[in-house]
């Protein structure tokens, strides 16, 4: 059961993001601090931060490591986990994993985000795409067991327990032996209680809260609680890019930005955006068809676009042949360079006998064959931000693609282009794949929103000088 004091971060937290307040609460100080810890790690040496940097929206921040596997390795130098990391920015909007039951509503916990697939949005088609918001075709209908929420690619981190995935994902990487390799959670408790803002904690959470003899996973739970916060808190989500300016700049006057499109974009001149901005947003309206999954509509308690749909998707991405995780020990990887990354369908099929602190039922076995090869949508809020020009970031749940151009150029032709007979495509005149290597999983893959956008290069360079208007930290000249 969770206790009503850790309940009441939460609200806070969220609407200090709202509020867009710059300033770091004690509790956001305190995960902050545990955050950018690298003593936590066993051995120490790895935080939350080496894999989560703000430099590169928090994200991986090492450049020749995403250019080739984009597989982090944890505090033990030889282990490495199986998946790139996700953005932690923007993360605190997602919701408790659910179901999302069309016929009665939504799923548990009602989500808006159910509510708005079930709904079902005309975004990301035809001229305009309607609203921009569109959460429907592709993901099929809740009979077909579309699931919304929950934090990392395969959703695991579900919200069940503690009533917040961003919390249950924090309790994550201390405790995993490829990353940062703790034991035990008394082992982190013991590591914080020897850290310089041990005195924070129990101003923040009360005397006697850093508890690590009798009341290890309460500790264990406010350690995350607090992370959670950070993560949560303005430093981390700032809604500072220059697309945000160009959304202020747009409230109050008509048309309103989910209903740009290619014959109303002139329309939006002169509230900050470029003309071939205006043109690639345009285009991830309407043929591109980005909004049906990256919404442009503001939900979840955000007063701005947080560009997901928080479900999940099997994009047909193929296998990264240079992901490290092919060659770990039997004891984490039995099927070694066989390795198959079911995402969502792989969690969906461990789902029994897992407990919900609401009593709701979450055995969702019978969905893991429909969602097989199924990945969390990502936020495109920071997707190009880089320290840098020659700064390479990786994209795609397993790192395959290397460049916005790349991701691009797949979503565009995946379907079109012929399959490869070798992992590593040869490419044209202009650095675009000939041909793409068969999907890691072929099954459940998305055939409704890419593969066959009928982009030209005008449209997919329009749309990339878009995406780079995501990027946190715009100052205008």
């Amino acid at each position: 059961m969770i206790s009503t004091k850790l309940l009441v971060v939460v609200p806070f937290v969220f609407a200090a993001v709202t509020a867009g307040a710059a300033d770091l609460s004690p509790v956001e100080t305190l995960g902050k601090k545990l955050f950018f810890d690298p003593s936590l790690s066993n051995p120490p040496g790895q935080s939350c931060a080496d894999c989560h940097d703000p430099s590169v929206g928090w994200t991986g921040p090492d450049s020749a490591i995403n250019a080739a596997g984009a597989v982090y390795e944890g505090a033990i130098h030889t282990r490495f986990g199986n998946r790139r990391p996700p953005t932690a920015a923007y993360a605190g909007y997602a919701p408790i994993l659910q179901k999302c039951d069309c016929m009665g509503g939504g799923g548990m916990g009602g989500s808006q985000t159910c509510s708005g697939m079930c709904s079902g949005s005309m975004g990301g088609g035809g001229m305009g795409g309607g609203m921009g918001g569109g959460m429907g075709g592709g993901m099929g209908s809740g009979s077909s067991g579309a699931f919304m929420g929950g934090i990392f690619y395969d959703g695991r981190a579900t919200g069940w327990t503690l009533g917040d995935p961003v919390a249950e994902q924090a309790q994550g990487p201390f405790l995993n032996p490829l990353e940062q390799g703790n034991p035990n959670a008394k082992h982190v408790c013991l590591n914080v209680m020897r850290t310089d803002y041990a005195l924070l904690f129990e101003q923040v959470w009360g005397p006697g809260s850093l508890d690590c003899v009798k009341n290890v996973d309460g500790t264990y739970e406010r350690i995350a609680r607090s992370i959670a916060a950070f993560e949560r808190s303005g430093e981390v989500s700032l809604f500072s890019s220059k697309f945000d300016t160009f959304w202020k700049n747009s409230q109050g006057k008509m048309p309103p930005v989910p209903m740009i499109n290619s014959m109303n974009w002139t329309r939006f001149r002169n509230r900050g955006l470029s003309d071939v901005e205006l043109k690639g947003l345009a285009i991830f309206n309407g043929k591109g068809k980005c909004s049906t999954c990256h919404t442009l509509q503001p939900m979840n308690g955000s007063a701005l676009p947080l560009f997901t749909d928080f479900g999940y998707h099997n994009l047909g991405i193929p296998k990264n042949p240079a992901n490290p995780f092919y060659t770990m020990p039997r004891k984490w990887n039995p099927d070694g360079e066989k390795w198959i990354d079911q995402g969502l369908g792989g969690f969906m099929a461990k789902t029994a006998g897992i407990e919900s602190s609401s009593g709701a039922s979450t055995d969702y076995t019978a969905f893991a064959a429909v969602n097989k090869g199924k990945h969390r949508t990502p936020t495109l809020r920071n997707v190009d931000k880089r320290p840098n020009d020659q700064f390479t970031k990786a994209y795609g749940h397993n790192g395959y693609f290397k460049s916005l151009q790349e991701m691009v150029h797949f979503y565009n032709l995946r379907d079109v282009l012929p399959l490869c007979k070798t992992p590593n495509p040869p490419t044209d005149a202009m650095g675009g794949a000939t041909c793409f290597p068969a999907p890691e999983v072929d099954e459940n893959i998305n055939r409704t929103q890419l593969g066959n956008l009928g982009l030209d290069q005008a449209d997919g360079m329009a749309l990339i000088a878009f995406l780079k208007t995501l990027s946190d930290g715009y100052v205008a000249p």
